[in-house]
């Protein structure tokens, strides 16, 4: 398949996804093999979440509009300028085992194996299992070579010829072992931080609420621990994120916030009682990890900002994203970034087309 046809393909299908807005979905005439693709996507997001009670019509259409947003034809071509991509004579197939916390999180890994020329042989997670098969689909009705090119796997991957393994730490040894003679990408647990002056507009902060609670906190990319300077207020962070009070409604995020909730208060560790922040949606619990529970967000104070930047650089490989003030880290996102990662934004700091290119 040449460079031209992924591009167009690619570009196809932003345009099909840009129909399905939080703020409505609305048919779009021009976009090519709509039917029927556009009513079979609208079924499926109401699917979704009768297969994962996580995934939110909300939020289901929040991952499908930032998808929208990256596929965008400008971003395609700067993508596939920067990359560099090969018109493949002799494709590869390459193992995909995605993972299933949030909408479409295997999406990006799929579309780089495909827009790198070689053919994509996917293990979806049961998390997330309706809508990417949905979207192959468009895929092939837009050109059919795609047929060749992409393969949806139930039982363990084999006769491939590389992996791309999205797990936990745990996982990620049983990948290690199954996985460690191919040519490979494996991840491992990361978590999102934030590292705050004290000097956040309320815009910000307000957007930081949206690293914060977007997905339920689910993704690696959601912030689930923030630096704060000592004697910091938490009035304004509090209110911020309060724009979610509606989550506590919600059965599922409540269960964990409840649960989480009663186990820190009756600690044994009375500073773990102590530092304890409650705003009735989110707990703010002081302490030197990464991975906050559902309904969680960790909190660690400092008095030198140079500490905070060792603690970061130290903690590299536990750390998905950085987010703060312009000025303040230097390898940072803004806030309300996280969740609208660009198709050059690789996770863990692997290109993973540069892996693909190299095959």
């Amino acid at each position: 398949m040449t460079i031209k046809e992924r591009k167009k393909s690619l570009k196809s299908l932003g345009k099909f996804l840009s129909q399905f807005k939080r703020s409505g979905i609305n048919k779009n005439p021009d976009v090519q093999n709509n039917d029927p693709y556009f009513e079979a996507l609208k079924m499926l997001i109401d699917r979704a979440h009768e297969n994962n009670g996580w995934f939110t019509r909300d939020n289901v259409l929040f991952a499908i509009e930032s998808w929208a947003d990256a596929l965008q034809s400008d971003k395609i071509d700067h993508w596939f300028d920067t990359e560099h991509f090969k018109a493949q004579t002799q494709p590869k197939t390459v193992g995909v085992v995605m993972a299933g916390n949030i909408p479409l999180v295997g999406f990006h890994d799929f579309l780089t194996v495909l827009a790198s020329g070689h053919r994509v042989k996917a293990k979806l997670s049961s998390n997330d299992k309706l809508l990417l098969p949905l979207l192959a689909k468009y895929l092939i009705a837009e050109n059919a070579a795609y047929k060749q090119y992409i393969t949806f796997v139930d039982e363990t991957l084999n006769d491939m010829d590389a992996v791309i393994a999205t797990g936990s730490n745990n996982t990620a040894r049983y990948f290690d072992y199954y996985f460690g003679k191919y040519p490979h990408i494996i991840r491992k647990n990361r978590n999102s931080v934030a590292v705050l002056t004290g000097e956040e507009s309320a815009k910000e902060l307000d957007a930081l609420a949206d690293d914060i609670m977007r997905y339920f906190g689910l993704g690696c990319r959601n912030v689930s621990k923030i630096f704060v300077p000592d004697n910091y207020n938490f009035d304004l962070l509090f209110s911020a994120l309060l724009k979610y009070k509606d989550l506590i409604n919600y059965p599922k995020y409540a269960n964990n916030y409840d649960y989480n909730k009663a186990v820190y208060l009756m600690s044994v560790d009375k500073a773990v009682r102590d530092s304890l922040l409650d705003n009735g949606l989110v707990l703010l619990k002081k302490d030197v990890g990464y991975a906050s529970p559902i309904g969680t967000l960790f909190y660690e104070t400092y008095n030198d900002i140079s500490a905070v930047k060792k603690i970061i650089a130290h903690d590299k490989d536990k750390i998905q994203t950085v987010v703060s003030k312009k000025g303040v880290i230097s390898d940072h996102i803004d806030f309300g970034q996280t969740q609208h990662p660009q198709l050059w934004d690789y996770a863990d700091g692997v290109n993973t087309a540069d892996f693909l290119n190299n095959l």
